[in-house]
């Protein structure tokens, strides 16, 4: 596992709660998930291993944890405030920056919100902990945000990257909130080894200084991206906004002044992509243009958050509301058909919606009620199940894309759910955790990854998560033997805790690229991040390529 710090980039705003993922299921891999659940929950049968040995992949697990560096501490160090020059935004920004230092002795790991500074110390970023990290914004803060489907390849994995967004910003006044249409291109990262061969030699080299400030503004410079943007004027603050998985360019959004609207962005979107990578922004993308939605839903009797595309059914859309009702939104030829009745079965607010991947006709909610329940719009508009699933308020939940049966929930509390709808009417629970802190905010299964799914909480920690994982303490003390005791990692951690993000304040909602695996990009009070761990590889993208090659010789 890793945990890793930036400083905080970007301006503040309105600091209104979000809960919220996307996410859904395909085929079926139950099979990765083994027993989390607490102590007291009656146990399961463990199901078969993984196609690929846990035991591999909780290796890079630990040479992430317990890499020599001082830095890496979980990805982290604790410095002098007098000696924090490596905390420039400049290097902190920059994914190819030199080693740090090693510590003398046993390195401490940090956790977070169990452990405390002293006076004059702070935290600082270990640049090993990633193959890439970029904090960025578009102005005001954004509660939501959607990663938009492009044709720049299905799956890519060779930098440098680009990729295209829609956010909702979260304005002072309402009448400043605009949706930003943005592209990020000249992505440029590493790859590293989780552990460096000269780390386990013990051949580290321990000088502090080992690279220039003039040598870290010139990778700054090599490895900046460039950020074009387009801004359309929006009606009140954007409290969710989702992109179409067939059409990209329709977007849908959940305003706070109750309304739900659907928005062609196509023309902007063209314009970005026109737009040269490598030239630097013009003046021009700071106009706020106005520009009319295709459709504008007022049936909703409050604002609301939840709101979903079919992933099955091109233009089906689902929108529920913090009055308990959930609206159907058909597609025809030219617009939309909304369903004036609402589904109704909650009994407090909607907070997310999830169709689900493999039934066209099916999909998930959660609410303030603490259930979720599982809809089929073809039986009426009352649920076919409900289950209580959380004893606070259910503020996300996200149907698994490519195991189907599993659908993983966030809760006020900041614990964390996964159940397999096969057994949902039983005993459906599958993990359980109470790592975070504060109230978790959204959750996401990787769509290149079966049993990873990632989560944000307003304990201001992104954590990545491997199901399929399971404690193997031989192992564990033969790598601390490897490691000659540079590391102390502490015993009550997860062994499913890959990964820890840390750096952003009030984390609000991630989303993992779909086309770029092991990307994350993830909003906050305090902007956008961009970061790809170094140790969640996913074997996918390696090998799509040598793939391709083969097949075409």
């Amino acid at each position: 596992m890793c945990l890793s710090a930036q400083p905080n980039i970007g301006n503040g705003g309105n600091p209104k709660l979000c809960c919220r993922n996307p996410g859904a299921g395909g085929t079926d891999a139950a099979n990765q998930f083994p027993d989390h659940r607490p102590p007291s929950a009656a146990p399961l049968p463990v199901p078969s291993s993984r196609c690929s040995p846990p035991a591999t992949r909780h290796l890079r697990v630990s040479a992430a944890l317990y890499s020599a560096e001082v830095v890496s501490l979980m990805g982290r160090t604790i410095k002098k405030a007098k000696k924090a020059k490596s905390k420039k935004t400049k290097k902190v920004e920059v994914s190819s920056s030199s080693n740090p230092a090693v510590a003398p002795g046993p390195a401490k790991v940090w956790q977070p919100g169990v452990d405390t500074l002293e006076d004059g110390e702070e935290l600082q970023f270990d640049p090993e902990a990633y193959n890439y990290l970029r904090g960025f914004d578009i102005g005001w803060s954004c509660l939501s945000f959607d990663v938009v489907r492009d044709q720049l390849g299905l799956v890519r994995s060779e930098f440098p990257h680009t990729l295209y967004g829609v956010a909702g910003t979260q304005a002072e006044k309402a009448s400043s909130n605009y949706i930003g249409i943005f592209k990020l291109s000249n992505i440029s990262g590493k790859k590293r080894e989780p552990i460096p061969a000269s780390t386990v030699d013990g051949d580290t080299d321990a000088d502090t200084d080992s690279s220039s400030d003039e040598e870290d503004e010139e990778i700054n410079e090599d490895t900046k991206p460039i950020l074009h943007l387009k801004k359309v004027a929006h009606a009140g603050c954007v409290n969710r906004i989702r992109s179409m998985t067939q059409k990209p360019h329709l977007c849908a959004t959940w305003g706070d002044t109750g309304h739900v609207q659907v928005w062609d962005l196509s023309s902007f979107l063209n314009s970005l992509a026109e737009a040269e990578s490598g030239a630097p922004a013009p003046k021009e993308d700071g106009i706020i243009h106005k520009h009319l939605p295709l459709k504008v839903f007022s049936g909703h009797k409050d604002e609301g958050y939840a709101i979903d595309w079919s992933p099955l059914v091109t233009g089906r859309l689902v929108s529920g509301d913090c009055n308990k009702c959930i609206h159907l939104w058909e597609p025809t030829p030219n617009n939309w058909n909304v369903d004036a009745n609402p589904f109704v079965g909650h009994t407090a607010s909607v907070e997310d919606l999830q169709w689900s991947p493999t039934e066209a006709d099916v999909f998930a909610s959660c609410s303030v009620d603490g259930t979720i329940a599982i809809w089929d719009i073809r039986t009426g508009k009352k649920p076919c199940i409900s289950i209580k699933a959380h004893k606070a308020d259910v503020n996300v939940i996200s149907w698994n894309r490519l195991a189907s049966s599993m659908i993983a929930s966030g809760c006020d509390d900041g614990s964390f759910s996964v159940r397999d709808l096969r057994s949902i009417q039983e005993d459906s629970l599958v993990a359980h955790f109470e790592y975070h802190k504060k109230a978790v905010t959204s959750i996401e299964w990787s769509p290149h990854e079966a049993a990873s799914l990632a989560v944000t909480s307003e304990d201001h920690q992104l954590t990545i998560w491997d199901l399929s994982l399971e404690r193997d303490a031989e192992e564990e003390a033969e790598f601390r033997a490897k490691m000659k005791e540079q590391a102390n990692a502490p015993e009550d951690l997860p062994p499913q805790l890959l990964f820890v993000h840390q750096g952003q304040k009030d984390l609000k909602e991630l989303h993992w690229h779909p086309q770029i695996p092991s990307m994350i990009i993830s909003t906050a009070i305090d902007g956008f991040n961009v970061l790809m761990p170094s140790n969640i590889d996913t074997t996918i993208p390696g090998n799509t390529d040598a793939t391709m090659a083969s097949a075409e010789s």
